[in-house]
């Protein structure tokens, strides 16, 4: 009698047998269905999968945080390509899979938890990249974790909403607090967009692939707080004019030395938040100078 051959847990699933039957028969054999609550979709299109390892530029032994592995498609790209990969995953369900599917390999690292809980300077080394299928619900907060933590990655390419791929790539006069602070930190691009047909289940939006080479901090921590502080203030009300936001959302700065600030900076005090680039926030968080304490402290 022959033994049984184990599926190998790199070759399953691939891009090349990667599709909607088979990823559907995958979680019907191992009874791990989508859970809306973590938002789960499960990628089914290989070429989109190709691309994200593609843009993830993987050298052997590179260390790779990936953050909601689900039933682990990407991680095993990653780890065909070499990457020494340490995975966060909330679902318990999944965690007790992921352990069983990929037990035989030493490159693959799980974490039990939900990332914005965990310090992942408690498990990442520098030099390391993040690359992942973000959950939707939280891409936000995880972004502001991964970006403002030290050690920080090096390079992310991350699965998002196409709604936020494109806020988060935006050019001046569609930005939002999300593009200043990750453009602040990181010289985005959208890789590809991704139709909702590439998921299991499939999606009600479409969804895009953003990759990010990460820059030199330009300020000391300090003066990087105060900077978010002044960017959070005008896009509070990101339609009304900044020489009467800023103001308004700092009393204690008051309105005579911001609009000396926007006249040193060339700043038009009739100007929108949303309309100035990154370099215009920092030039403009320069010559305002220090914010003094929050209110309330």
């Amino acid at each position: 009698m022959s033994t049984p051959v184990e599926p190998d847990p790199l070759a399953e699933l691939d891009a090349v047998h990667l599709g909607p039957e088979a990823v559907r028969r995958y979680l019907r054999r191992h009874g791990l269905g989508a859970q809306r609550r973590y938002s789960q979709n499960h990628l089914v299109d290989g070429t989109v999968l190709e691309a994200i390892v593609e843009a993830a530029r993987i050298v052997p032994g590179r260390n790779v945080l990936e953050i909601g592995p689900g039933v682990g498609i990407l991680s095993a790209a990653l780890l065909r390509a070499g990457a020494q990969v340490t995975a966060v995953e909330i679902d318990r369900r999944l965690v007790a899979h992921l352990r069983e599917r990929f037990l035989t390999i030493p490159a693959f690292r799980l974490i039990e938890g939900d990332i914005l809980d965990l310090e992942p300077s408690d498990f990442v080394q520098a030099p390391w990249d993040l690359v992942a299928n973000l959950p939707y619900h939280v891409t936000s907060p995880i972004l502001h974790l991964i970006l403002g933590m030290e050690p920080r990655p090096e390079r992310f390419v991350c699965m998002v909403q196409r709604e936020v791929a494109e806020r988060i790539a935006a050019p001046p006069g569609g930005m939002s607090y999300l593009s200043v602070f990750v453009q602040y930190h990181a010289a985005v691009r959208i890789v590809r967009v991704v139709p909702s047909a590439a998921f299991e289940p499939a999606p009600e939006v479409d969804s895009a692939v953003i990759a990010g080479e990460t820059r030199p901090r330009r300020l000391p921590a300090e003066a990087e707080e105060d900077l978010w502080r002044l960017v959070q203030a005008g896009f509070r009300e990101r339609r009304k004019m900044l020489h009467n936001v800023l103001p308004r959302q700092l009393p204690a700065v008051g309105r005579e030395r911001f609009g000396a600030a926007l006249a040193q900076v060339g700043i038009a005090p009739d100007r929108r938040p949303q309309t100035l680039s990154v370099e215009e926030w920092l030039a403009l968080a320069e010559a305002v100078g220090p914010l003094g304490p929050p209110a309330g402290r």
